[in-house]
């Protein structure tokens, strides 16, 4: 897999037809990328992450998280981001067999850039840079469809999991604190020593993980005997997103320790056993999955998901 520069310049009028945003072409630009250690660069890429989708990666950097396997593709006009596409270098445990993919996503410009053709520029920069993966894959809003479509990505379907389920014990999972940096260290650790719990794991990237434990998902961690489960309740219905352990863990025993309460189970990754779930095609509203790849030619007929703690 070749690594990225730190940094490449580009002006837009020299004769790389694939250097010239439409509009622009008097206008020099800059293409930078692998920058997370700028903190200039990184103020203004976390400046338009909050204006185009409302959260930033300012803690998840400050917290010791952001790791290389996370690589923002960025366009520099007027010496501010105007353009972005992450590369997210992932690797998947897939029955035994690790994959390695790319998935993009943090994809944004700014309004008075769009529709410049600086993503088509970001998109080929990339492509050049992972010629060897086994696969690349994406999840697209649906105004932009068609855009990936040019550049042989084609659109794929995901399948959950579920059960309705009758659980006589009461509740014995308990939720594991996640008040500091102390008690998400702890949680990385046990994602780290892992075995995998699933069909199609995403594995070997636990600094990913913590960008959703240590934020939005703090209240979903638990601890069950020697486990750690991501999961959310509302109601009777329990959503599973990841369990972690050293042993392989029994999933019907984790099911059964979030208690009498819970009738129905949901899960956001690929079991190992089947027998006894309901298959259904999962789709997120204006969420669609683009993938690309040799490994990922059949990933509709292969009934997969994407683990909910993989996605960036």
């Amino acid at each position: 897999m070749k690594e990225p520069n730190l940094l490449v310049q580009t002006k837009a009028g020299n004769s790389t037809a694939n250097c010239r945003p439409t509009g622009y072409i008097n206008m020099n630009f800059i293409i930078v990328k692998n920058y997370r250690t700028n903190d200039t660069l990184r103020a203004s890429f976390n400046k338009l992450t909050n204006e185009t989708f409302g959260f930033d990666f300012n803690d998840w950097y400050n917290n010791g998280y952001w790791n290389d396997n996370y690589i923002p593709y960025s366009i520099i006009i007027d010496n501010e981001i105007a353009a972005n596409v992450s590369v997210n270098i992932m690797n998947f445990n897939d029955n035994g067999i690790i994959r390695h993919f790319i998935q993009l996503g943090t994809v944004m410009t700014k309004p008075e850039y769009r529709n410049k053709g600086l993503i088509r520029i970001l998109m080929n920069e990339i492509e050049n840079d992972y010629p060897d993966v086994d696969g690349t894959f994406l999840f697209a809003n649906d105004e932009v469809l068609e855009f990936y479509k040019k550049f042989g990505f084609t659109e794929a379907n995901e399948y959950q999991y579920s059960k309705n389920v009758t659980i006589t014990n009461e509740a014995s999972a308990v939720k594991a604190p996640m008040n500091d940096k102390s008690d998400w260290d702890k949680v990385k650790a046990a994602i780290d020593e892992s075995t995998p719990n699933g069909a199609f794991e995403f594995v070997g990237n636990s600094d990913l993980n913590m960008f959703y434990l240590s934020s939005f998902m703090r209240e979903s961690v638990y601890k069950i005997g020697d486990s750690i489960v991501i999961a959310d309740k509302d109601g009777g219905e329990l959503t599973i997103h990841g369990v972690f352990s050293k042993e392989p863990a029994d999933l019907e025993s984790v099911i059964n320790a979030f208690g009498s309460e819970v009738k129905t189970v949901k899960l956001c990754f690929t079991p190992k056993n089947t027998i006894g779930y309901t298959l259904t095609l999962y789709k997120e509203e204006d969420c669609t999955l683009f993938v690309k790849g040799e490994a990922l030619t059949n990933f509709s007929s292969e009934r997969k998901i994407f683990p909910t703690l993989s996605h960036a």
